[in-house]
């Protein structure tokens, strides 16, 4: 079970899997909270205003999901990977009545963050436990082929697990998206880019449409970041994308059509059986010091 550390200056847990989990003020935007598990900063949640996204790749979803569908209109929405439930609050904030699913496999994970940065009251989230492979098989029938998004944001520690970055992960995936549903998946990786070629590449064998958006510095595999993956079956509707994206703080650029395949020309397609998990990042990328403040 989880357990409390009344010691801390900010609210910590120490995980069932020995991991540990602080809720620490962002010390550049006041009111907001950063969640910072084993020492990698997960997610941010500004409560006052959950339109407000800081971490450069969440931004990126969160445009994608501002042009699924038209502006204001409820959405369907299948988060894998809680975090702070930031993509969750901004969903039910800038689509009001959306009806949202999230899985998280850590359950004491989620009861912190819960406790210690409530969900917006009246929203239409679900949360189920499990792992999301495990989940997604007994999601009700009546979701299976309705979600207009899914996020894919899974990560143990800094790494996403091998098993939730196969074909057959995604072919899983594809069945509870809508026809012309939205997925969107947090890609990490490092100098090379091997890990986001490889998912490039698998994702254009399930999906018909896919298309990344990173920072040009992230694209030429010159450091470690977050590269986010989209795919379809029916085309994306990203006319707006690319200036939205341009307009980030961190500008980034969209690649699609044929710029994916040669991006991600010679890699491998991932299955169960060679799949692997995304690279450790060095721990001075991501990671901040245990100590609270």
């Amino acid at each position: 079970m989880a357990r409390g550390d009344e010691r801390s200056e900010t609210p910590t847990v120490r995980l069932a899997s020995g991991m540990v989990a602080t809720i620490r003020p962002d010390p550049f935007e006041a009111g907001s909270r950063i969640l910072v598990v084993d020492g990698t900063p997960q997610s941010h949640v500004d409560l006052e205003d959950p339109t407000h996204l800081s971490f450069e790749y969440v931004r990126r979803i969160g445009h994608a999901i501002d042009v699924v569908r038209p502006a204001g209109e409820p959405i369907t929405a299948v988060h894998l990977g809680a975090g702070a439930f930031t993509l969750p609050r901004y969903v039910a904030a800038t689509r009001p009545g959306s009806r949202q699913q999230v899985v998280e496999i850590d359950e004491d994970l989620a009861a912190f963050v819960r406790r210690e940065l409530p969900l917006p009251r009246g929203a239409s989230i679900r949360v189920r436990y499990g792992d999301a492979r495990e989940v997604l098989s007994r999601l009700p029938a009546g979701l299976r082929g309705q979600a207009d998004v899914v996020v894919s944001d899974i990560f143990a520690g800094a790494r996403t697990p091998a098993h939730v970055t196969s074909a057959e992960y995604y072919r899983e995936v594809a069945e509870v998206l809508a026809p012309d549903g939205l997925l969107a998946v947090n890609v990490a990786d490092g100098a090379g880019l091997a890990f986001a070629r490889s998912q490039a590449a698998t994702l254009s064998h399930v999906f018909d449409h896919v298309a990344l958006a990173a920072d040009p510095q992230m694209l030429k595999a010159r450091r470690f970041g977050n590269i986010v993956a989209f795919a379809s079956n029916t085309g994306l509707p990203f006319e707006s994308l690319p200036r939205r994206l341009a307009g980030d703080p961190v500008a980034s650029r969209l690649v699609e059509g044929a710029d994916v395949g040669r991006f991600a020309a010679g890699a491998p397609i991932a299955t169960d059986q060679t799949a692997t998990g995304s690279p450790s990042p060095a721990r001075s990328v991501f990671q901040v010091p245990r100590g609270g403040g």
